[in-house]
């Protein structure tokens, strides 16, 4: 999900005021100062976010392009299942929004994103950036991606989230990332994944559902 590192950071070049939608089982907000691992695709999120730059140093020059700009105030999480403490302290010290798997399994999932966007763009004016992780899904429904984690989403619910973002007629920037065919372990694997992504960005674009 490293992708989102510059995604986000461009349409927030583009408009301040963008709201970030990260649709993941994973926070992806940690720091160099905070990674167990050091990939930076666990962190795109935290070099958008001023405030947690100084965790950031050892990046250097490498990102001196960048110009962190994310409000925490304009972020939410939605299908968090396998997050790291460092990140939920960082979740709950900026006080952002987030729907984790447990949670929706009360609410459901529709109460879930108008929470999430009520919350991050209570006006209902700002643009939406969607950044969509394919491990948000259950491992059944989206195999051949890298850092499975069971009880995520159905694609039904999937579906759902997607279309009520594009109801709201201001979602302007789609990420769809970690699809990974080379993960695959056959050939249902591969087709059953990037059936299921090719679903999620047409219901993102308004495109209705086919039902049989």
């Amino acid at each position: 999900h490293s992708v989102g590192l510059g995604t986000v950071a461009g349409h927030l070049a583009a408009d301040t005021d963008t709201v970030i939608l990260w649709v993941d089982a994973h926070a992806d907000i940690n720091t160099l100062a905070s990674s167990n691992t050091g990939n930076v695709h666990g962190m795109p999120l935290s070099f958008n976010i001023k405030e947690l730059q100084s965790e950031n140093e050892e990046a250097g020059d490498d990102l001196k392009w960048l110009n962190p700009s994310l409000s925490p105030s304009r972020l939410a999480f939605i299908g968090l299942r396998d997050v790291d403490a460092s990140e939920w302290k960082s979740i709950h010290k900026f006080s952002i929004p987030s729907f984790p798997m447990h949670t929706i399994d009360r609410i459901g999932i529709a109460s879930a994103v108008e929470s999430a966007l009520n919350t991050v763009d209570p006006l209902k004016k700002r643009k939406i950036h969607m950044s969509f992780d394919i491990d948000v899904l259950d491992p059944k429904e989206a195999p051949a991606t890298g850092t499975r984690v069971r009880g995520g989403l159905t694609l039904r619910e999937a579906l759902t989230l997607c279309e009520l973002v594009n109801e709201t007629g201001r979602l302007t920037a789609l990420d769809l990332v970690e699809v990974n065919p080379s993960l695959a372990k056959t050939e249902d694997d591969l087709d059953t994944t990037v059936e299921a992504a090719v679903e999620v960005i047409l219901a993102a674009i308004g495109d209705p559902r086919v039902t049989e």
